[in-house]
């Protein structure tokens, strides 16, 4: 099922651009919230479709409302998009849902226009440069967003368990091709094989417009030119059991913990989940 949306009409009147079409939008709910909510979702991710270049295959849309009367922002809109091959992914909180539906499409139109440069160039096989004098990066567009994440339900301790367990071969990537999926997808770290040490290692945030890296063993320095500014842990991942890098994350209250498989040698990462339970990423042993 697709349905069509009628393009801007240009400055002489007439309507020049060939109509976009778009796939069903798929709009999941969980907990109380007005009735028009889906249909109001549904119009402001179709509205997307006048401001991307490429062509939308697929959305899907989760609209959840919490129903402890402690949390200040307990609505939470996500957004899964598949543009033409390329998956992006947003996630925000606010107090209502009209507000969360707003904040997701601004978020997710935000994140796809600083991204588009980047897609371009790996579609167009723009290699990373390796030697003195070759072209440098694409300057990596990092833009502060307005703060929209949902807030942790504060589960004790004892309640707590995994309740989402990933299992994956893990990407093969440069640093700036690890960027490239942590924002693509909204993620708060990403788990990946750097391409250059061979080392599982995490990518994430640290601070307004800059990234770390953490691997198996520790890096003092970058492994040549990013497009992204880019610091590096220098410590070895901790050795720990999955009971021990849980009882790490709660100790220190960290949003995840990035450690190496004792049985194994892999690297793993445990984290928070907002419903205050944990989950867990493993790469699959091939």
């Amino acid at each position: 099922m697709t349905r069509a949306l009628t393009q801007l009409p240009t400055r002489t009147g007439r309507s020049r651009a060939p109509t976009v079409r778009m796939p069903e939008i798929v709009v999941q709910t969980s907990g109380p919230m007005p009735r028009t909510s889906p249909d109001y979702a549904r119009d402001k991710i179709a509205a997307l479709a006048r401001h991307v270049s490429q062509p939308i295959l697929h959305a899907r849309v989760r609209l959840t409302r919490r129903p402890d009367p402690a949390v200040e922002r307990p609505a939470i809109a996500q957004a899964n998009l598949d543009l033409d091959g390329r998956l992006v992914r947003a996630q925000v909180a606010a107090v209502t849902m009209r507000e969360a539906i707003d904040a997701l499409q601004d978020r997710l139109r935000n994140r796809i226009e600083r991204l588009e440069p980047h897609w371009q160039a790996r579609r167009g096989g723009v290699p990373r440069p390796a030697e003195p004098g070759a072209a440098a990066p694409p300057e990596w567009r990092h833009a502060s967003e307005p703060a929209h994440r949902a807030e942790y339900f504060p589960r004790p301790i004892e309640q707590r368990e995994v309740v989402r367990h990933k299992t994956f071969a893990l990407a093969v990537e440069s640093f700036d091709e690890a960027v490239l999926e942590l924002e693509s997808m909204d993620y708060d770290f990403h788990l990946f094989n750097d391409v250059e040490t061979g080392q599982d290692g995490v990518i994430y945030r640290a601070g307004p417009t800059g990234y770390r890296l953490a691997e198996i063993h520790g890096l003092t320095d970058g492994h040549g030119p990013t497009a992204v500014p880019l610091t590096y842990s220098p410590h070895d991942a901790p050795v720990l059991t999955r009971a021990e890098a849980i009882r790490r994350l709660d100790l220190t209250g960290l949003p995840f913990v990035f450690y190496a498989n004792p049985q194994t040698g892999r690297g793993a990462v445990v984290y928070h989940r907002y419903d205050g339970h944990y989950g867990l990423i493993t790469p699959s042993e091939n």
